[in-house]
């Protein structure tokens, strides 16, 4: 059937008044004007986006599909003759029950065409609703010479962030007086969470337009209208038992599919992660805390981690190198210029592959390294399961004892949490990126490769957790030079001056931090 004729029958289907049997929730509508198609509830006439892309849901049961294709009906009937697409990942989640073919029938079937086998519905005025998908992530290029004035994607974290930017490049106005834009619908966790995340979620307060940047230079009006299940009274009148199947998840499947948590997600590598728990305000670090530095090479990225370990065993990372496009020379020359000269490095874990040789060169990374001014590096072991088992331990909460060994209580009266992993708030890298961290789903032991951009800091952490000595609790000790008689060792433990003698002592390379 071509679009002549499916025009001419949904004509003939519509000779009486279209009737579309659905009225926006609350959130709902909130959404319907943020992209400014909200006239047919609010009156008036159509009014252009706030942002050229528009995220929409969070937890579970928000109406997110209704949302997506109320957009595309009211855009349709509303701008005669443009295109419109939607998008899921695979051909079976858009068919399948619940599926957003399935809705648009039972809202469109009464006024409009479909064709089932190009998945497309044709309105009366020759507006085109498409189905899409792209399961796999060169399936962008079936659609290179297609253009949509609206692009819509349900469940959007599904998509990867490669495949949404380039689907962008075919949203573009095909009619007269049509302002294009992209909307997206989604629960936090998959391989497009975190550009998701970056793009919607942390730019700022929802519901205001933000000025992201896309590329380098390059700046996009977006918005986030957040929506929780108690927004769908439609559904909770429906199945109150509904929000009983979701408090009765794993704590990080109940966090985001209930509470729509973008800070955690199905799949998540380290739910022990809590940003309250293992985020820490910056201070002067003491003298005397050994200094250790880990290192996760790579052209696309350089990421180094700075670490002072208290006397309790408490592992502070205090400094961040995260910078791409570094060879080995600057990325070296980077970190020694990040490193105070008052500050002892003891050793740098570094990445196992920096100890073969380059072909081109001949050399090894440590080598060309070595001679740009970085020295003690040590290679870290590559044991990936043992190491992300390790940096899990270091990652759990503990209860906060005084010296009596009573519980520490918050302001709320609870018990207070720590873990022997703590995290400058001035490490935005780590910060962001460790909770974003998700399982291998051939290895659950295992952390994912994807996205790329999240392992590298993890990487460094990981090599830093399986550089340290196994013993759990063990305080950091002091090793001083052969023959420092007991009573010295003493005196220098308890010099009310300690910082300074340490320091003095460190930099004439007689003493060293422990294990």
């Amino acid at each position: 059937m071509n679009i002549a004729t499916a025009q001419a029958r949904a004509k003939s289907k519509s000779k009486n008044k279209i009737d579309v049997p659905w009225r926006p929730q609350e959130r709902q509508l909130t959404f319907l004007r943020a992209c400014g198609l909200s006239h047919p509830f609010d009156g008036g006439g159509p009014k252009p986006p706030v942002a050229v892309f528009v995220g929409y849901g969070g937890a579970a049961g928000g109406g997110k599909t209704d949302s997506l294709v109320g957009v595309a009906v009211i855009a349709g009937l509303t701008f005669p003759g443009i295109n419109i697409g939607i998008f899921r990942r695979t051909y079976s989640q858009l068919e399948g029950p619940g599926g957003i073919i399935l809705r648009s029938q039972e809202l469109m079937a009464s006024w409009a065409s479909y064709n089932g086998g190009m998945r497309r519905w044709t309105m009366p005025n020759g507006s085109l609703l498409q189905f899409c998908h792209c399961e796999n992530e060169n399936d962008v290029y079936n659609y290179q010479s297609q253009q949509f004035d609206i692009l819509l994607f349900d469940e959007m974290t599904q998509f990867s962030g490669t495949q949404i930017r380039y689907l962008l490049s075919r949203n573009r106005a095909t009619k007269n007086g049509v302002i294009p834009f992209a909307a997206g619908a989604t629960n936090p966790g998959g391989i497009g969470h975190i550009f998701f995340k970056e793009q919607f979620v942390d730019p700022g307060e929802p519901e205001q337009v933000h000025n992201v940047e896309v590329e380098p230079g390059i700046f996009e009006e977006h918005i986030f209208i957040p929506a929780k299940l108690a927004d769908n009274q439609i559904l909770e009148r429906r199945d109150p038992a509904y929000r009983k199947k979701l408090e009765a998840q794993p704590e990080d499947v109940r966090r985001a599919l209930l509470y729509g948590d973008f800070d955690i997600f199905s799949g998540q590598f380290y739910p022990e992660y809590k940003k309250e728990i293992h985020v820490v305000k910056p201070f002067e670090v003491p003298a005397w805390w050994k200094r250790v530095r880990s290192l996760d090479y790579g052209l696309d990225m350089t990421a180094c981690i700075w670490w002072a370990i208290a006397d309790n065993g408490q592992c502070y990372a205090y400094r961040e190198l995260h910078e791409p496009n570094l060879n080995l020379s600057k990325a070296a020359k980077k970190i020694v210029e990040m490193t105070p000269s008052h500050e002892y490095i003891s050793y740098t874990t570094a990445s196992p592959d920096l100890w073969n040789r380059r072909q081109e060169t001949g050399q090894s990374g440590i080598e060309i390294m070595g001679k740009a001014g970085l020295k003690g590096l040590v290679r870290a072991k590559h044991d990936r399961i043992q190491g992300w088992r390790a940096m899990r331990e270091y990652l759990e909460p503990y209860d906060v004892l005084t010296e009596d060994g009573d519980l520490v209580l918050d302001e709320d009266g609870k018990s207070r949490k720590s873990a022997r992993m703590q995290i400058f708030e001035t490490l935005p890298n780590f910060v962001k990126y460790l909770p974003m961290l998700q399982r291998d789903e051939h290895d659950l032991e295992d952390a994912a490769d994807r996205p790329h951009i999240v392992t590298h800091i993890n990487e460094s952490a990981r090599y830093f957790t399986m550089s340290r000595h196994p013993t759990d609790s063990k305080q950091e000790q002091l090793l001083f030079p052969k023959g420092t008689s007991a009573a010295d060792a003493e005196r220098i433990r308890t010099n009310m001056d300690f910082a300074k003698v340490y320091a003095k002592m460190q930099n004439q390379q007689q003493i060293r931090g422990g294990w």
